[in-house]
């Protein structure tokens, strides 16, 4: 496997991890995201902030809404009143 074969895996190999954390955020909605920022440091808008960025450094134009509904699943208006609860 050349060198350009390798990087395209690793690139799918990450996109598919990428897909499968936020099937499990989707999954897992009862998980708020200051929950997520107090564990972990980010929550879903910094995937989505991160997700709107990598596709600007690619000559790409998405904009935050919507890197925040490829994220959320739906709009993110949506989401928060389906399933945000208030701050503990």
């Amino acid at each position: 496997m050349d060198l350009a074969q390798q990087a395209a895996q690793q690139t799918d190999i990450e996109a598919a991890a990428f897909r499968r954390l936020l099937a499990h955020l989707d999954a897992h909605k009862e998980v708020q995201n200051i929950d997520l920022m107090n564990l972990a440091g980010f929550c879903r808008n910094c995937l989505a902030k991160w997700y709107a960025e990598a596709a600007k450094e690619r000559g790409l134009e998405v904009s935050y809404d919507a890197a925040r509904e490829r994220v959320y699943g739906m709009p993110y208006a949506e989401w928060k009143s389906q399933y945000q609860t208030e701050a503990k």
